[in-house]
């Protein structure tokens, strides 16, 4: 059973937790479990609030970051928080992009800054070349500062160079897809490999975009979303031809692509073959954009304003703007109030979505 000092040290924990911090109640309860603060020894809760404030960080910044590593109020501000911040900022993370990283990734502040966050830093201005380009890909992903350099982050550049991926494409893929480099060097080398067994030619562009698509994927995901394909009809061989084509298509989750397929072959009675050519279609949603446009071309169906064998598939991979111009206004001199009948029937899809 808890002392009587102990319940008080935790009353007045929420209570510091709430009335300083920001936190709701039962986020304070739950973090008081993990953190002990005592009315008389406030100095260091004190000079972090203090110190976070005068960077930039607002009321939510701070609530979320204590939420995530309560023992931040324990830190030394001038032994760790302070070099580590002003290091930061002097190389161009200030205000909110600040906050939002340490917020997004609290471990920084449990790396050494001249053991890791400056090797780090080095290592990516490497092939980034200047610091804005750094700032960038950890924008992209808060975690990369945190990273193993010798584990994880050289060992798969390597690997790449090794495999006859041009220092241009490598530095372009941690400036726009730095996780593809934070994976394990396994799981690049597997990926890898059935791209060389596709015969993607690794100073492309094309194998640059399938690698990052499938390291972001567990090999359980991978094989669900092929299952779903199959089971409307598709061959191994469909699904890995369309990812040669277009691996981007494959990075929506499973329900839509599920979803998707079910509506082309159940509401709209097409065929696989119909859909193959047009690999966009995987990641179209529903109710936004595949109802709706088929709800308005049925109308103009109906009116023989649509050509009899006309392949209507390629219409729902117009642009939202050709279309409109294509379809709705071309023959809005044709059916009065077309127009607002394809505003109605967007609108009432999108809003039952």
């Amino acid at each position: 059973m808890p002392s009587t000092s102990q319940l008080l040290s935790s009353s007045f924990t929420v209570n510091y937790l709430m009335n300083s911090c920001g936190l709701p109640l039962e986020s304070a309860l739950s973090t008081s479990q993990k953190l002990k603060l005592e009315e008389n020894n406030l100095q260091r809760p004190q000079a972090v609030l203090a110190f976070l404030k005068s960077h930039g960080f607002d009321n939510t910044h701070i609530a979320e970051l204590i939420k995530k590593r309560p023992r931040i109020l324990q830190s030394k501000v001038e032994d760790n928080l302070k070099p580590k911040i002003e290091f930061l900022t002097q190389n161009g993370f200030v205000g909110n992009l600040l906050a939002d990283l340490i917020v997004l990734s609290p471990v920084i502040f449990r790396r050494g800054l001249s053991s890791h966050i400056k090797p780090t830093f080095q290592f990516l201005n490497t092939y980034l070349e200047n610091n804005k380009s750094v700032v960038a890909a950890v924008k992209r992903s808060s975690w990369l500062l945190t990273y193993d350099i010798t584990g994880i982050l050289q060992p798969n550049i390597d690997f790449l160079i090794r495999e006859g991926v041009p220092l241009l494409s490598i530095s372009k893929l941690i400036l726009t897809q730095p996780r593809t480099i934070m994976r394990k060097v396994n799981r690049l080398e597997d990926a890898v490999q059935t791209l060389k067994k596709l015969r993607l030619e690794p100073t492309s562009e094309l194998f640059m975009l399938a690698l990052s698509v499938l390291v972001s994927m567990k090999e359980s995901n991978w094989n669900r979303k092929m299952e779903v394909l199959k089971s409307f009809g598709w061959s191994e061989e469909d699904i890995w031809s369309v990812f040669k084509i277009n691996p981007l298509c494959f990075g929506c989750s499973e329900e839509k692509m599920k979803s998707a397929m079910d509506f082309y072959v159940n509401t709209m009675e097409m065929d696989v073959e119909t859909i193959i050519p047009y690999p966009r279609f995987l990641t179209y949603a529903v109710d936004k954009r595949l109802r709706p446009r088929y709800n308005f071309l049925k109308v103009l169906k109906s009116k023989n304003l649509l050509k009899e064998g006309k392949n209507y598939a390629s219409l729902f991979n117009q642009a939202e703007n050709t279309f409109y111009k294509n379809y709705v206004v071309k023959h809005s001199d044709s059916i009065p109030g077309l127009m607002e009948l394809h505003r109605g029937i967007t609108m009432a899809e999108n809003k039952d979505s």
